[in-house]
């Protein structure tokens, strides 16, 4: 799977791109016809510690599923996403079955 991670406004280092690369891969095993994903990391210009915005579509043949959450920290951001992906990716394979 092509996995893009982007960030707005700032460089995200080495260390939080392999943890969302580890984390939207595990999304791979879920679904067989995911061809990539795209992350963007965006900083959000608030008062609050929840600032942080993970972005993520997985591109899927026949549509695609995206979510996106803001926390405290990228990496919490990135697994409320990746959880929200799954409950997504757990629909569009019951309804491809016909379920």
């Amino acid at each position: 799977m092509n996995i893009n991670i982007s960030s707005l406004h700032f460089k995200a280092d080495q260390k939080l791109e392999a943890f969302i690369t580890e984390k939207v891969e595990k999304l791979g095993k879920m679904h067989d016809g995911i061809i990539g994903a795209e992350v963007t990391l965006k900083l959000e210009n608030t008062d609050k510690p929840e600032n942080k915005t993970a972005d993520i579509r997985i591109k899927i043949r026949g549509n695609d599923a995206m979510a996106a959450k803001t926390a405290k920290t990228f990496e919490e951001a990135t697994d409320d996403a990746v959880d929200a992906l799954k409950k997504q990716l757990i629909k569009v394979k019951d309804k491809e079955r016909g379920n």
